[in-house]
């Protein structure tokens, strides 16, 4: 068997405990994909159509991260997928992983930048926006600065924010639905009325696939977090277990009560204004005072939330990057306490660039911006599918023991498979939104799709720079922080 090693990744500092990194990997996906797009999902597909989509996503996740924790359990590094995909398939499919999951959560960044000036111009409409953009921009910078334990410990208030709203109104919604609050109960009328559960038909809950899919965007985290982790043979197997029963709970409840209590025909649900939010009407249909208020406030947390989540993973990513050769080598210096300063002032800035879009030609800019970043979510599940299926196939090819490994996915090789395929079927099912009543629509296709060519042109640009090839199995470098040397 392999000589056991203690080693901590060079220049990191891990400081994360198991709390940490479950509130991460469970508040990456607590955001306003469920406490405002829940409700256009509904709008679309019905109170079943949305149930089901959230519900083979959410399992899809759950597959994922129990691939991702195998790995990240078995290799704790910062650099997680893309790392993976550089030393299980071929170098330049991490370097494209690596770049496009950077950028993808640069720019996710001013997304979050101009949805809190949306989210105070609710308090304060007289103010100007640049300046709640400009605090937030600086709160986000300062909490991934001052070291990976504030990260962490700002990470899972932030997050415990989230999870006891979401309880709450979990437990209200039931109350509802029972009749001891908000009057008398609605029984399942709404889940039956005109076409309900399901509307729209297939094309419908195709959309909310995809909606689906974002809202779920953000479980990776883990993964980035794994480098980070004071004992990731032990927190990430543990994060990862809690996290498929609380995204069960939090998505699939959270839905149930929404569409129990609210027809799927109400207008407003498909706002995206907080006041409407289906939670907002919930609160309010059960008496609540100041219901649009506390959802407001709620879902700024949830921004603040995914925005210093963001910068923490793109981080890591570019100073891993940096760290294998990949990134300009300056971008790998670390502070005393263990923070890639330079990766972070570059993300930073390209974050406040990106944000500085939004200002000019009508937000053109900013939209294909978030365009290009749209895909990569998927793009990354599938590469975090292809790495599992070969770590696992070369473990086994190496004469390892698959009992040895400090964790063990479930359902190997039909789980990652079954994300691979799933991923695939959504990437392709969103051009059937470009049909519509006019025609084709060419801008919206492109915009949905110009994430592709853009991985495609990393991946092969540095293929054929450095002419990589696909590993051999028996050629895959297993060696890690703890686990340096093949068996005897």
């Amino acid at each position: 068997m392999s000589k056991q090693h203690n080693k901590t990744e060079p220049g990191l500092q891990r400081k994360l405990k198991a709390r940490h990194l479950g509130m991460i990997s469970l508040g990456g996906t607590i955001g306003t994909g469920l406490f405002l797009a829940s409700g256009g999902a509904i709008s679309q597909a019905g109170p079943g159509g949305a149930l089901l989509a959230y519900a083979l996503i959410g399992s899809m996740v759950f597959f994922l991260m129990t691939s991702l924790a195998e790995m990240a359990s078995f290799m704790p590094v910062s650099g997680s997928f893309s790392t993976y995909a550089t030393k299980f398939i071929d170098e330049s499919l991490g370097f494209a992983l690596g770049w496009n999951y950077w950028f993808s959560w640069a720019t996710t960044i001013a997304a979050e930048l101009v949805a809190v000036t949306l989210i105070m111009d609710f308090w304060f409409p007289d103010v100007p926006s640049w300046i709640w953009s400009g605090i937030s921009l600086i709160i986000m910078f300062l909490l991934n600065y001052i070291s990976v334990k504030g990260f962490g410990e700002s990470e899972y208030w932030f997050s415990l924010i989230k999870v006891i709203t979401v309880i709450v109104f979990i437990i209200v919604g039931v109350l509802m639905i029972i009749g001891i609050f908000g009057g008398e109960s609605p029984g399942f009328s709404n889940f039956t009325i005109k076409d309900a559960p399901f509307n729209g038909g297939f094309l419908a809950l195709l959309g909310v696939f995809m909606a689906a899919g974002f809202s779920f965007m953000g479980t990776e985290l883990l993964g980035a977090a794994a480098g980070e982790a004071d004992n990731p043979r032990v927190s990430i197997p543990k994060a990862i277990r809690s996290v498929f029963w609380r995204i069960l709970l939090f998505y699939i409840l959270a839905i149930f009560v929404i569409g129990m209590l609210i027809p799927y025909t109400t207008d407003s649900l498909a706002s995206e204004d907080v006041r409407l939010s289906p939670f907002t009407l919930v609160f309010e249909k059960a008496g609540i005072a100041f219901a649009a208020s506390v959802m407001n406030a709620v879902i700024l947390t949830a921004v603040l939330s995914a925005g210093n989540s963001g910068m923490y993973a793109s981080t890591r990513m570019l100073w891993n990057l940096a760290k294998e050769g990949k990134a300009p080598r300056f971008l790998g210096k670390l502070n005393n306490n263990g923070v890639p300063v330079n990766a972070l002032l570059a993300t930073a800035a390209v974050g406040c660039a990106a944000f500085l879009t939004s200002f000019f030609g009508n937000g053109i800019v900013y939209t294909w911006l978030l365009s290009v970043s749209g895909m990569t979510g998927f793009i990354i599940w599938i590469g975090i599918a292809v790495s599992h299926y070969r770590f696992r196939k070369a473990y086994v090819a190496q004469g390892y023991d698959i009992k040895d490994l400090p964790y063990t996915a479930k359902f190997y090789p039909y789980a990652p498979l079954f994300a691979l395929a799933l991923s695939i079927f959504v990437i392709i099912g969103q051009s059937v939104s470009s049909f519509t009543e006019n025609g084709f629509d060419w801008g919206g296709f492109i915009a949905s799709y110009v994430g592709i060519p853009i991985f495609l042109l990393c991946w092969i640009i540095y293929k054929v720079k450095y002419k990589t090839k696909v590993h051999k199995l028996e050629d895959v470098d297993l060696t890690t922080p703890d686990h340096e040397t093949a068996p005897d």
